[in-house]
């Protein structure tokens, strides 16, 4: 590396001010160079379009907890933007592992200083200036996402690395039109709440070509997403893509048509699962998980509309109504059960389709578990591996008109 950039904070945002005035202009982090940036957030409405964040170099995020003060939910943020692309060789590194442990760390950065300030939206040297290393504190126990976009049109984000994000890695929220392909996630299978690409109320999403490792969800689909397609992605480690958790605290969760295919998903602890609380309302349907290879993953095919991430949580009949299921040339190997479908005694599972399921164990000892399924009904096309026969076939008797509980 050439050269190791402090407090660049200001500097990248008036790089991004300059950028902002002109339409599909270009930011330039350069290569070969590291800049320290602390929370800093790149914002719209009123920024022209289709601006170019080309990210070359590398970003390192502080570890000094009085820069996060008590807490922010991220880092990196775009907001409110038309055609904002993220594209380059480069890296953001979230210092993750400050957050991860209980125990202060030091700053990794050494004491070699230099001052960034921007010129022709691009970000430039000047001479270096004095800045004193010490010690992290604690650092807050709100942790930040570390790439997150919000309230954005046609946003696009290739070929960079996020790496060891204190929580999420790369969020969108309330978007329409979302690409994002040929990136990397890296984070420990163990770094806790670390998921890879999360979506929240945005729509017309394509994920694909990337590869995605971390401590949570690789992709997590949340409440208000429509439209989702996921191909070509490397899962791995992590908890597998998830839709959900949904209906938390008694709410409405609203998902539908969502396509995860020619997926590779390896040493995880779920594979494909959808996840939903006890309580709340709304919908899934239209789902489609098809050519999905697992390796050595623990629970490949799961739906738990019990899910509870506490100790007890309480019993309630209310539920988010599940149907349109289609689970397709899923194959591999598990380490614990192959297939786990509870759902709700009050509002089962429908329309649950199964297909060319070929799941095997990755070794034979005494805690395998059989297929599971509780209120699960839909149709087995073709015959599984292992027999997946606790799949009731057809409709449940007792199965209700859609009502205003569930519709979306």
């Amino acid at each position: 590396m050439n050269g190791v950039y402090y407090g660049a904070s200001q500097a990248f945002q008036a790089a991004w001010a300059a950028a902002c005035k002109v339409e599909a202009s270009t930011m330039l982090v350069p290569a070969e160079y590291i800049f320290l940036v602390g929370p800093v957030s790149f914002s719209g409405p009123y920024c022209q379009a289709n601006i170019v964040f080309q990210l070359e170099g590398t970003i390192v995020a502080p570890t000094n907890s009085y820069v996060w003060g008590k807490g922010l939910l991220w880092w990196i943020e775009f907001t409110k933007l038309k055609g904002i692309t993220i594209q380059g060789a480069g890296t953001i590194d979230g210092s993750g592992s400050v957050w991860w442990q209980d125990f202060p760390s030091e700053n990794l950065i050494d004491d070699e200083t230099k001052l960034i300030t921007p010129l022709n939206n691009t970000l430039q040297q000047h001479p270096p200036m004095p800045v004193r290393s010490e010690l992290s504190k604690k650092m807050p126990s709100i942790k930040p996402t570390a790439l997150r976009f919000y309230g954005s049109f046609n946003a696009t984000v290739t070929g960079i690395t996020i790496r060891n994000s204190p929580q999420c890695h790369l969020k969108f929220d309330n978007c329409m039109g979302v690409v994002v392909h040929d990136i990397t996630i890296s984070s420990p299978g163990d770094s806790p709440n670390t998921d890879g690409i999360h979506l929240q109320n945005s729509k017309d999403v394509l994920i694909h070509s990337s590869n995605l490792a971390c401590g949570d969800d690789c992709i997590s689909i949340q409440t208000g997403c429509t439209n989702v397609y996921v191909h070509n992605v490397n899962c791995g480690p992590g908890h597998g893509i998830s839709i959900g958790s949904l209906g938390r605290d008694n709410t409405k969760a609203c998902v539908s048509n969502i396509t995860i295919r020619d997926v590779n998903i390896h040493n995880t602890m779920t594979g494909v699962r959808i996840k939903t609380w006890q309580g709340g309302s709304g919908s899934v349907q239209g789902v489609l998980f098809s050519n999905i290879q697992v390796s050595e993953v623990q629970l490949p095919i799961v739906i738990d509309q019990f899910y509870c991430d506490k100790s007890t949580c309480k019993n309630q009949t209310s539920a988010v109504a599940l149907s349109g299921i289609t689970y397709e040339k899923i194959r591999g190997t598990y380490t614990v059960k192959p297939v786990h479908f509870a759902c709700s005694d009050a509002l089962p599972c429908i329309d649950v389709s199964l297909t060319t399921i070929e799941l095997k164990p990755l070794q034979e000892h005494y805690h395998m578990y059989d297929p599971f399924c509780w209120q699960t009904f839909g149709e087995l096309n073709t015959p599984t591996t292992p027999p997946i026969d606790c799949l009731q076939i057809g409709k449940p008797s007792s199965n209700r008109p859609q009502s205003d509980h569930d519709v979306c």
